[in-house]
């Protein structure tokens, strides 16, 4: 016989407004444009560029790696496992990886602005900036994957303000048309 004694913790007040009130939306619309506006920036730099997307694709992606696996030879901020990978994965598909990169941010940008599947987004954007840190590249990366980790822990709410509000509803999220109460 089945132990049905489950408890369920209430959510506290401020999580609850940040996390599921649309009166928390404009916070999340300005948070998804600047994170949105960074990747979609970059992005379309490397779709435009010769070397990431081009004739010569895989080159800026060659050499942004041997970057990061001499910081690893050297021992610094890169781990051994990661520069493993990097060398015997990456490195050898730097073609593949290149796209991939380029049109990823380009993406993850693009699906921010519009707020459109928003979490799914920002999960991806965190995922490349954790990537990056693993690399050893600082500079906007620490603050663009807490940013992405708090839009991926809003999702209902962060693209209410985007096309979230009406294709979520036809995917079947929890939004409706009832107040809380």
């Amino acid at each position: 016989m089945a132990n049905n004694n489950t408890i369920v913790v209430p959510e506290n007040l401020v999580s609850r407004f940040l996390f599921s009130d649309t009166r928390s939306a404009f916070i999340w619309l300005i948070i998804r444009l600047y994170v949105g506006y960074t990747w979609l920036k970059a992005g379309w730099g490397k779709l435009t560029n010769d070397a990431w997307t081009g004739e010569n694709a895989g080159i800026a992606l060659q050499g942004f790696i041997n970057g990061v696996l001499a910081k690893a030879n050297e021992g610094g901020d890169v781990a051994g496992w990661y520069a493993s990978f990097l060398e015997n994965t990456i490195l050898p598909n730097a073609t593949l990886f290149s796209y991939m990169v380029a049109y990823g941010e380009f993406l993850v940008g693009l699906g921010l602005i519009v707020g459109l599947l928003t979490g799914i987004a920002a999960f991806f954007g965190g995922l490349m900036n954790a990537t990056f840190l693993f690399a050893g590249a600082l500079g906007a990366n620490p603050l663009l994957f807490i940013l992405a980790t708090w839009l991926v822990l809003a999702w209902k709410v962060a693209g209410w303000y985007g096309l979230d509000r009406w294709a979520l509803p036809k995917l079947g999220t929890p939004w409706n048309r009832k107040r809380a109460v």
